[in-house]
C-alpha cells in the first residue's frame, strides 16, 4: 500500500531552473519554465521518509479559470520511473530520505500561461509556462542556436525604414524581458475578447502558436478590443504622441497597463510590428520585423492596386494605397493545419487595415504560401500577397472629364528587409516572398494567383522610357536637384511634354504641399536621343513641408504629342537625418555607473531650440527612458551635447538607443552597441 509523502516545505530551484530554462532575465523571484523541458524542486518532509515504491504524490496542473482535462487546461499525474518529456510527468531524483528532489515537466503542447500545481494534499505551487523553441517536441522548435539567440532572446534590434533605394536603420528596444512585461503580456491574452466571451476555450486555445499568433495580432491594435495602440496616420497627435516618438516596446506597454488597458496614442506599422514581437519573444515564440518597402493595400481583394491622377500627375480621391513601406512580423512555428512545404516562417500583420474574420487582424500565413500564390489558406493570404505583389493600374482623370490609362514602372513588394541574424546589417528576403522577376516561376505563381493583369504587364515594352534619376548630395537642409531622365528608344521624332513635380508625403502615402515644380510644354528628342531634365528642391521651400518621415515623392508625366501615349515615373526619397555619436565614457561593467557623451550636428540654416536628448537600453537604463535637455539653442553648424549617465545591471552585448528632438529636427534617432563586462 502506498504511502502519501507529507510535505512540510519546498524550495522552486527558481535560479538554477530559469537559468537552465532561458528564463532567467525575467528574473529568479518566481519559477518560469519552458514547455516539454524537466525542471527541478525540492520538498522537504515534516515526518517520514521518501520510500521507492511505497511512498506517492499525486499532481494536478491547473491553468485558466474552468481547467478541464479534455480542453488540456488541467492535468492529473503521478510519480512515475523516469521524466517523459511528450506529456505531463514527474520522477524522483534523490536518494531515499526527508528531502525529496523532484524532476518535473510540463507536456510540449500544454497550454501557455499561469499555472497552479498541487502536490497531493500538502498544497499548491504557482509558476508560468512558456513556449519553448529549444524543444523538437514544441510546435515553435527552432533548430540554429544563434537563430535562437536573435529571435527569441535578444531584447534590441533594428528596423528598417525609408525607401526602397536607401532602407535607414532604426534602432528599437524591443525590451521582453524588462519588469513586469512577462504579466503585461499575459494580461493582453486575457484581455482578448475570445477570452472574455468563453475563457475555457481561449485558455486551451493557448497550447498553439498560431492560435496565439492570431490574438496576438488582433490585441496589439485597439480597433475591436482593448489592445495596445490606437493607430492614427493623419492630422496630428494631440492627446497621445507621435509614433515617431517612441524608441522600445517598454514604455508603451507599461503606459497600457498603467492606463487600465486604455490604448496607447499613438501607433503606426513599426510601432504595431514591433510590440507585436515584443510579446512573442516573451511567450517564446522566436519573432522579427518585417519591412517590405513599397507595400499595396489592396482594399477590394482584387489584386490591383488602382491609382488615379489628374494633369499634373498629382493622386486624386479613389485611388488605393501604395506605402513606401510598411512593417509587419514573422512568427517561426509548424504548420499541421497544411503539408510539409509551409512549416516554418508565417506572416502576421497588428497594423488594423482591412478585416479577417470581422476582426482588425491578419495572418499568420505561411511565407511560403505567398510566394507559390496560394491563395486558399488560412489565414488572409490574398491580402499579404497583394501587399507584394499586386498589379500598379495608374489612370488620368483629365479636366475634360475622360480618363486614360498610363504607362508606369512601378512595382510592388521591393528590398524585403529584417536585421540579419548576430549583426545590425540588412538582410534582403524578398526571395521568400517571391520568385526572381520574369522567372518561369514568378509566371506560374501568378496563374495560381489568378493575376492576369501582372502577365500582361510583363509583356509590355514601350518606345518611349522615363526614369527618374538623384544624386548623393541629397541631406536634410541642402538644395538639390532631382532628374527625369528621358530615353527616345524610337526611330522616329518625338515632341512630348513633361510635367515635373514633388511633394511632401507620409511613408503611408498621403500627399502633402508642393516642394518643387516645372511645367515643359516642348520637349523634342531625336531618335535614340537620351534628355535629363533637372528639377531644383530648396530647403527654403521644401523644410516647411517635410513630414516627419522625410520623404519628398517626385512624379514626372510625359505626353507624346503625336500618340497621346503618357508615361509616368514616380519615386520617392528619403532626406536622411544627421548622424548622433555615442561615446561611453569609463569601463562598462555590471552595476558600474557609466556616461554617454552624445553629440548630433545641427545640419539646418537655422537654430535648434527646445533640444532635448533621450536614451534607453534593455539592462542598461533600469527599463526606463533618461532624458537631458540642453540649455541653449544649437546654431547652423554647431553641436548638441550632453553627458547622461546610467547603470547596466547585465553583462552581455547590449543596444543603446538614443533619440533627438527639437522644435525643428524631430525623432533623429541613433544607438551604440555596448559590450558589458561582469
Amino acid at each position: 500500500m502506498s504511502e502519501a509523502l507529507d510535505i512540510e516545505r519546498w524550495n522552486l530551484e527558481c535560479e538554477f531552473n530559469n537559468t537552465d530554462h532561458r528564463t532567467d532575465l525575467n528574473g529568479v523571484d518566481r519559477l518560469i519554465v519552458r514547455r516539454g523541458q524537466k525542471f527541478t524542486i525540492s520538498l522537504y518532509l515534516r515526518s517520514g521518509r521518501f520510500q521507492p515504491g511505497v511512498s506517492s504524490l499525486d499532481f494536478v496542473a491547473e491553468t485558466g479559470p474552468k481547467p478541464y482535462e479534455q480542453y488540456g487546461t488541467r492535468a492529473s499525474f503521478g510519480l512515475s520511473a523516469s521524466i517523459d518529456t511528450s506529456r505531463w510527468s514527474a520522477t524522483v531524483t534523490s536518494p531515499p530520505g526527508d528531502m525529496v528532489a523532484l524532476s518535473l515537466c510540463a507536456a510540449p503542447d500544454a497550454p501557455i500561461g499561469r499555472y497552479t500545481l498541487t502536490l497531493g494534499q500538502s498544497g499548491k505551487i504557482e509558476f508560468i509556462v512558456l513556449f519553448n523553441p529549444w524543444c523538437s517536441g514544441d510546435a515553435v522548435y527552432m533548430e540554429d542556436e544563434r537563430s535562437l539567440e536573435e529571435y527569441v532572446l535578444s531584447q534590441d534590434g533594428i528596423i528598417f525604414q525609408g525607401s526602397y533605394t536607401l532602407p535607414i536603420s532604426m534602432p528599437w528596444n524591443f525590451g521582453q524581458f524588462e519588469s513586469g512585461i512577462l504579466d503585461t503580456c499575459l494580461r493582453i491574452l486575457d484581455m482578448n475578447p475570445k477570452c472574455l466571451r468563453n475563457p475555457g476555450k481561449d485558455y486551451s486555445g493557448r497550447r498553439n502558436p498560431i492560435y496565439v499568433s492570431r490574438v496576438l495580432s488582433a490585441m496589439v491594435n485597439c480597433n475591436d478590443d482593448k489592445g495596445v495602440l490606437l493607430g492614427k496616420w493623419t492630422d496630428g497627435y494631440e492627446g497621445g504622441v507621435s509614433p515617431m516618438f517612441w524608441k522600445g516596446s517598454v514604455e508603451i506597454l507599461r503606459n497600457w497597463v498603467k492606463q487600465s488597458c486604455m490604448p496607447v496614442r499613438y501607433g503606426q506599422c513599426w510601432v504595431f510590428a514591433a510590440v507585436a514581437c515584443t510579446i512573442s519573444r516573451a511567450l517564446g515564440i522566436p519573432c522579427r520585423v518585417i519591412t517590405n518597402f513599397l507595400s499595396a493595400h489592396d482594399s477590394n481583394s482584387n489584386l490591383v492596386i488602382e491609382r488615379f491622377i489628374n494633369e499634373k500627375g498629382d493622386p486624386v480621391n479613389g485611388s488605393e494605397m501604395i506605402w513606401n513601406y510598411h512593417c509587419w512580423v514573422e512568427s517561426w512555428m509548424t504548420r499541421p493545419d497544411f503539408k510539409s512545404d509551409f512549416q516554418g516562417w508565417q506572416a502576421s500583420d497588428p497594423t488594423p487595415q482591412e478585416k479577417s474574420e470581422g476582426v482588425y487582424c491578419c495572418g499568420p500565413i505561411p511565407v511560403r504560401a505567398i510566394k507559390e500564390g496560394e491563395l486558399t489558406l488560412n489565414y488572409d493570404a490574398p491580402f499579404v500577397f497583394a501587399e507584394v505583389n499586386a498589379d500598379v493600374v495608374t489612370i488620368m482623370k483629365k479636366n475634360d472629364g475622360s480618363i486614360s490609362k498610363l504607362t508606369t514602372t512601378t512595382f510592388v513588394g521591393q528590398k524585403i528587409s529584417t536585421k540579419r541574424v548576430g549583426s545590425d546589417d540588412r538582410e534582403d528576403i524578398t526571395h521568400l516572398y517571391k520568385y526572381p522577376r520574369g522567372s518561369y516561376e514568378e509566371r506560374e505563381t501568378f496563374k495560381k494567383a489568378n493575376n492576369k493583369n501582372k502577365l500582361l504587364q510583363q509583356q509590355q515594352n514601350e518606345g518611349l522610357h522615363l526614369t527618374i534619376k538623384v544624386t548623393s548630395d541629397m541631406r536634410k537642409g541642402c538644395d538639390f536637384d532631382v532628374f527625369a531622365l528621358i530615353t527616345n528608344s524610337t526611330q522616329s521624332e518625338k515632341k512630348c511634354r513633361l510635367v515635373f513635380g514633388s511633394c511632401a508625403v507620409t511613408y503611408s502615402g498621403r500627399m502633402g504641399n508642393n516642394c518643387g515644380f516645372k511645367d515643359l510644354l516642348n520637349v523634342e528628342l531625336s531618335p535614340g536621343a537620351e534628355r535629363r531634365v533637372p528639377l531644383r528642391l530648396n530647403y527654403s521651400k521644401y523644410g516647411k513641408q517635410l513630414t516627419e518621415d522625410n520623404l519628398i515623392r517626385l512624379a514626372a508625366l510625359l505626353i507624346d504629342s503625336s500618340t497621346s501615349q503618357t508615361i509616368l515615373a514616380v519615386r520617392t526619397i528619403v532626406l536622411e537625418n544627421p548622424e548622433i555619436k555615442v561615446r561611453i565614457l569609463g569601463e562598462p561593467k555590471e552595476n558600474r555607473k557609466l556616461a554617454a557623451e552624445i553629440t548630433l550636428k545641427n545640419p539646418l540654416p537655422e537654430q535648434l531650440e527646445n533640444c532635448c536628448f533621450s536614451m534607453e537600453g534593455s539592462n542598461l537604463t533600469a527599463g526606463q527612458v533618461i532624458s537631458e535637455s540642453l540649455g541653449s539653442s544649437v546654431g547652423p553648424g554647431e553641436d548638441a551635447k550632453v553627458k547622461i549617465y546610467f547603470t547596466p545591471t547585465q553583462s552581455g552585448l547590449r543596444k543603446l538607443v538614443v533619440s533627438f528632438n527639437s522644435n525643428t529636427l524631430c525623432h533623429v534617432k541613433g544607438y551604440r552597441n555596448i559590450i558589458i563586462g561582469k
